[in-house]
């Protein structure tokens, strides 16, 4: 409890440092875009890495064994098609959110509303498993129920984004990355030197490696798992860059050189975060098999104590507390900015014009959209909270490759897609990926097919969107963008080189 303490004391101490140099709606949703690429790329890391790596890419390896090591693969890779496809293009466009991008390229109203929806419909999945992990990781070191942990990162989130926008959480997302990769390592570094230690603290240690890559039970078998595994890829490397959270992170530095810079340093920074979560599975196996039963999440929190029974395992295992609710709220708060940028700009701003006669300050509906876009997940969170953090996640990402890479690939390289034809993609997409998400929720189908294409729809329904841009597109070549020329010269051209005078 002492350790949850100092982390939301140090977070909104941060958060209050950045409220002193947050003053502009810049500030709130971009950072005025002067973030550096090595600070962006601690912020980003910070903010990515999530409940999923945290503690629920451990608990799918000790369950599922070595198929699950794909996880860590793909959050990491999908960086790289980021890197190549959008992170440069995507900053020069000049857009602060999805929509406004969505709009400038295509434009349409209508295609910035289909965004709206779909980013606040990722965000509000995303949100889901960061609420359910601080419920679960305040449950396993109190006792208390997990609505008390969900509540606790929710407030904390809405105090820190209301404060200072995109401004403060670039610091705060910055520190928590370091926060959490010290509280992922020191205590493997620890258990391996005591498995070292000439007196042979730890000789069962040597047990662990046995057979930790075959699935601990059945319940870690999949139904036609080569399928499963290429879909889970597909979601993964391409989910990322339609992640609303990730892309506004990019619009914060200062040009696109930066912007691929910046994803390089993230690739590097998230390899190395990914090396030690399988290292707990691997322990796991050893020491904490038992954990098996309830999914395996809690394995990353109760290693140390298991393995060190004692005052060495409650300090370790502080430190390891810490380390998790700095990753749900990290996350929450780049997820909470996202979704409050889009709920302001295309829904709190023109009603309260409307209201007031223009006469409002734009920042103070920011603060607005900033509660709403938590109190929403954490409503849903109520009704949902049993869901498992990994697979949450996954849906999540398989909705943003069925939506937004579509959109943002064909977007930036395509000339030909027109109007029409981003419409039908995002919807074609959206409702795919969305109806099974939904069927995963209520209750997936027991096995075979049916359950193997829904509980990872990402290899069907990625492709339907893309062949339905691509073909509607095709057959609607009169709704191209009048501006169309203008838009692709300003997300090919280098910032040295004055396109407006051009």
């Amino acid at each position: 409890m002492a350790a949850i303490g100092l982390v939301v004391a140090a977070t909104i101490g941060i958060g209050l440092f950045g409220l002193r140099i947050s003053r502009t709606t810049s500030d709130f949703y971009v950072a005025s875009r002067a973030v550096s690429p090595r600070w962006n790329a601690s912020a980003i890391s910070g903010e990515y890495l999530s409940a999923a790596s945290f503690l629920g890419v451990a608990g799918l390896v000790l369950v599922n064994g070595a198929d699950m090591l794909w996880f860590s693969v793909g959050y990491t890779v999908g960086y790289l098609m980021l890197l190549v496809f959008v992170a440069a293009p995507l900053r020069r466009s000049g857009a602060y959110t999805l929509p406004d991008f969505a709009e400038t390229r295509f434009e349409s109203a209508a295609v910035r509303r289909i965004c709206a929806g779909l980013v606040v419909g990722i965000g509000t999945l995303y949100l889901l498993p960061q609420l359910h992990g601080a419920g679960l990781a305040v449950q396993t070191v109190t006792g208390a129920p997990p609505q008390v942990g969900a509540a606790v990162v929710a407030v904390i989130v809405v105090i820190n984004v209301a404060a200072g926008g995109m401004r403060s959480i670039t610091f705060v997302q910055a520190f928590q990355y370091w926060l959490k990769l010290t509280a992922l390592a020191a205590p493997i570094f620890v258990i391996l030197l005591a498995w070292h230690h000439p007196t042979g603290v730890l000789d069962s240690l040597h047990g662990a490696a046995g057979e930790w890559a075959e699935p601990l039970s059945r319940a870690g078998g999949r139904d036609h798992p080569l399928y499963a595994t290429y879909s889970l890829l597909l979601a993964l490397c391409f989910g990322t860059m339609g992640l609303p959270h990730v892309l506004v992170r990019f619009y914060t530095n200062p040009d696109g050189r930066a912007a691929r810079r910046t994803t390089v340093v993230v690739l590097a920074l998230l390899g190395f975060f990914y090396l030690f979560p399988p290292m707990y599975a691997v322990l796991g196996r050893t020491f904490a098999p038992d954990l098996v039963n309830n999914g395996g999440d809690t394995v990353v929190l109760e290693l140390p104590g298991r393995v060190f029974p004692g005052t060495a395992g409650d300090l370790l295992g502080a430190l390891v507390a810490a380390g998790a609710f700095a990753a749900f709220l990290s996350t929450s708060s780049g997820l909470t900015v996202a979704i409050a940028g889009v709920i302001d700009q295309d829904l709190l701003r023109s009603r309260l014009h409307r209201w007031t006669g223009g006469d409002y300050v734009a920042v103070s509906s920011f603060r607005i959209a900033a509660l709403i876009a938590m109190v929403v997940p954490y409503v849903a969170f109520t009704v949902t909270g049993a869901l498992s953090l990994a697979d949450t996640v996954g849906l999540a990402f398989a909705l943003a490759a069925s939506t937004f890479c579509p959109l943002l690939v064909l977007g930036i390289w395509w000339r030909r897609m027109s109007t029409t034809g981003a419409a039908a993609g995002l919807v074609v997409g959206g409702i795919a990926a969305s109806a099974a998400a939904l069927v995963n929720v209520a209750g997936a189908p027991q096995g075979g097919w049916p359950r193997a294409l829904v509980g990872q729809p990402a290899a069907w329904t990625m492709p339907l969107a893309f062949l339905t841009v691509i073909v509607v597109s095709k057959l609607t070549p009169d709704r191209i963008p009048a501006g169309t020329a203008r838009s692709m010269v300003r997300l090919h051209t280098p910032e040295a080189v004055d396109v407006d005078r051009g």
